[in-house]
């Protein structure tokens, strides 16, 4: 296991490439990935979480993780409802992987049975870890499948999954999602855009394990996708704070499950390429839709600028907010309709 992960929470099918590639600054980065080298081909270069972005993190902790715990709830309630012989998640790297475990512990401790989880690789432009994926179907049935991510954002990778899976017939491609504004997901907590608190860090609350890699240079034919281990950031660990303070969190009773939403206008995909339209950008990849990605740009790209329902929306968005003020980041109020925030990456000819 390399990886802070607990080894009955989950196993990490991934090849432990630590040392292997060299980590990059955010901006050459970008650079490589507007000029056409895939983003999975490269380690993003992860810092120590500065002051603000820790004390965002807790604000954000102390403040959904009852949201957060009710949709894990919703989510593992409508999965138990599929009468499976046995459950197996199998949660998408590394965003999916603390969603897995909660996961998995709200059904074990709801049903009294085991589940087992598994966390791969699905790259977008790429595809599903096939390795991954039949170390395990030689073990588990394909009707036992059921994969696991944070959100949704345009739904990408929910149409990268349904694409890889016509390989697996028996497999349902169907994420469960704590959060599904897009509105692409089999399985949802919410349609509602709320902020998981696991969105603003990075390794530091997945494991400390890098977004997942594969070049062929490094990944063999027979190798699982690969990650890296950021051993260097042990000391700021917080993935069990994130995941403890959420089942403590979890409530049993019967409820009724998430339906869904009745009111939206237009999918995800159709309302990033309404704001394309608007701003006049033409790769719909810039944009980045929902409040967990707006988050990610500010913490992870080089942002243009940040899209929200209301500049006033202090108890959903005030961690954006910050983070923009504090990067010099041009924040603008949009009629956003199935997100709350939404964020833009600069155009290359804008650096």
């Amino acid at each position: 296991m390399f990886s802070t992960y607990k080894p009955e929470d989950v196993t990490i099918l991934l090849k432990d490439i630590t040392g292997l590639v060299d980590p990059l600054p955010t901006k050459d980065r970008e650079k490589l990935i507007q000029s056409g080298v895939h983003y999975s081909e490269m380690l993003p270069l992860e810092y120590k979480p500065s002051e603000a972005y820790l004390d965002a993190y807790f604000k954000a902790a102390d403040l959904y993780s009852m949201q957060t715990a009710k949709a894990v709830a919703s989510v593992a309630r409508q999965i138990s409802r599929k009468n499976l012989n046995e459950i197996v998640l199998v949660s998408l790297a590394r965003a999916g992987t603390p969603i897995g475990i909660l996961l998995k512990r709200y059904l074990e401790k709801a049903q009294e049975s085991p589940v087992y989880h598994y966390t791969i690789s699905v790259i977008r432009g790429k595809g599903i870890d096939e390795n991954a994926m039949n170390y395990i179907l030689a073990r588990h049935s394909r009707d036992s499948i059921q994969f696991v991510d944070g959100w949704t954002g345009k739904g990408a990778i929910q149409n990268q999954l349904n694409l890889a899976l016509t390989n697996y017939p028996g497999v349902n491609p169907a994420l469960a999602v704590l959060s599904d504004p897009a509105n692409v997901a089999g399985i949802a907590g919410t349609h509602n855009d709320f902020l998981i608190p696991s969105s603003l860090l990075n390794s530091t609350v997945s494991g400390l394990l890098s977004r997942t890699f594969h070049r062929s240079d490094i990944i063999g034919p027979n190798d699982f996708h690969g990650s890296a281990f950021y051993v260097e950031l042990l000391d700021q660990d917080l993935t069990y704070h994130f995941i403890d303070s959420i089942e403590d969190k979890f409530d049993f009773s019967n409820r009724e499950c998430n339906k869904k939403r009745s009111d939206q206008l237009l999918s995800g995909l159709e309302e990033v390429k309404e704001i394309a339209d608007h701003f006049s950008i033409d790769d719909i990849n810039l944009i980045k839709p929902s409040i967990g990605e707006a988050t990610r740009v500010l913490l992870r790209r080089l942002p243009w600028k940040i899209l929200v329902h209301s500049l006033h929306d202090y108890e959903f968005l005030g961690h954006l907010y910050q983070l923009a003020e504090e990067k010099k980041v041009a924040i603008e109020e949009y009629p956003l309709m199935n997100y709350k925030a939404c964020g833009i990456i600069k155009k290359l000819p804008d650096m």
